[in-house]
């Protein structure tokens, strides 16, 4: 399964660096390394009969609403064949990289190797994301116009995108931390893994993820008095925030805030995006069962818009009403069971697993999904494909059942191992 787990991370690795996959061409080799893993799975699976595919909860909401989508495909009740065609792949894509996640990680050390992933490679954007701003020329790669508009920041044309990326890898290294489940000697390199998200999350100055960093230690805050966290384990998780704190008056906080009221200038105005709700409500009346169809918002808002501005509304800045439009209540009630399910799920294991490290690592992925999930209100980070491909990652590290000690034996140091450590 090693070679799984590897694909799935060069995919993510891969829709990140690709400006977040949102190009035709980016999506097609998603498509591709998705469907060509799914084959050598099939095809491994066939000369191994003693293993058997497993399935996880979030798999029965997720392929319903695929079904609802092709049936809104086959059966013409959309707007535009094409656009939802396009968005029925692209879904059938994440539900296969899904479905192998499901199969590839497994135990406590198969999670090991996704985390160290997720945190190194998040530390990594975070720098690219720091330096290309200090030396920026509103060029992607400095090399690449933005030919549509957008601020670009670290590998995405939207800085509310970049923000959407660090809160789902951002958990993996700051929960870890603050409950005390870190070795000493590890100490540096995984606060390091915190701090420079932070500060590059700060350095965007997307409103929304500052609201959705604020809402996952919110969730962080209530799990600890849950468990009567003590003070001594909370000392690594506040060197954290504290540094984390420096890095940002080191960057500038009133180049931060002038960002912040600066960038406000350049976005969808406040009564652009109500109307824009309240325009995407209208269309839900008017197709409440089954949608206009998956990725048709573009094509049918404008007979909707009551506060014309002369551009191109092609999302609502509101995952949830989105779905409703095109997807209407049959799609809506699969939204609903998927939370659902990811909600129920993961606080079980919570429950289960109490303050063990797998706990600890599906309490991260808890807080990653609840964040993202926040920031879904006021943005559109669900129809950015590498974002929404790692939601999925974290959802199932969130609800899934960790098996423990199922990798060999390693020979015993001298000095003894916690059983905590990452």
């Amino acid at each position: 399964m090693r070679f799984f787990r590897f694909g799935i991370c060069a995919l993510v690795a891969f829709g990140v660096a690709a400006h977040g996959g949102v190009e035709e061409w980016a999506r097609a080799v998603f498509e591709t390394g998705a469907g060509l893993l799914f084959l050598v799975w099939a095809i491994w699976i066939f000369f191994n009969r003693e293993e058997h595919p497993v399935l996880s909860p979030l798999l029965p909401p997720l392929g319903t609403f695929l079904l609802i989508v092709f049936g809104q495909w086959f059966f013409r009740w959309t707007a535009a064949s094409y656009n939802t065609r396009i968005d029925l792949l692209l879904l059938l894509a994440d539900l296969i990289v899904l479905f192998l996640a499901v199969q590839a990680f497994r135990t406590l050390e198969d999670w090991r190797g996704f985390v160290w992933f997720a945190m190194g490679f998040g530390f990594l954007v975070s720098i690219f994301a720091i330096l290309q701003h200090l030396t920026s020329n509103g060029k992607l790669y400095w090399v690449r116009e933005v030919r549509y508009g957008g601020m670009p920041f670290g590998p995405y044309v939207n800085r509310n995108h970049f923000a959407g990326f660090t809160e789902l890898v951002l958990p993996l290294a700051l929960v870890p931390l603050v409950l005390g489940r870190v070795r000493r000697e590890r100490w540096p390199i995984v606060g390091l893994f915190a701090v420079l998200p932070i500060g590059a999350l700060f350095l965007s100055a997307s409103r929304g993820g500052l609201v959705s960093f604020g809402a996952e230690l919110g969730v962080l805050a209530l799990v600890m008095i849950q468990r009567r966290e003590t003070g001594k384990q909370l000392l690594p998780g506040g060197a954290v925030l504290l540094a984390a704190l420096l890095l940002v008056s080191w960057l500038g906080v009133g180049q931060i805030l002038q960002r912040l009221s600066s960038v406000q200038l350049l976005e969808v105005a406040a009564g652009k995006r109500a109307s824009m709700r309240r325009d995407t409500w209208r269309i839900f009346l008017d197709h409440p069962f089954v949608g206009t169809g998956l990725g048709t918002l573009q094509i049918v808002y404008p007979p909707y818009e009551t506060l014309y501005d002369g551009k191109i509304v092609n999302h609502t800045h509101n995952d949830y009403l989105e779905a409703l439009a095109e997807t209407g209540i049959a799609g809506g009630l699969c939204c609903a069971w998927f939370i659902g399910v990811l909600l129920a799920k993961s606080l079980k294991r919570l429950r289960q697993l109490s303050n063990s490290f797998a706990g600890v690592l599906q309490l991260s992925g808890l807080v990653a999904c609840s964040g993202f999930l926040v920031h879904s209100l006021v943005d559109f980070n669900l129809h950015i494909p590498a974002n929404a491909l790692l939601f999925f990652l974290m959802a199932h590290l969130a609800t899934s059942e960790i098996q423990q000690g199922t990798a060999p034996p390693k020979p015993q140091s001298r000095r003894p191992r916690n059983h905590r450590n990452p």
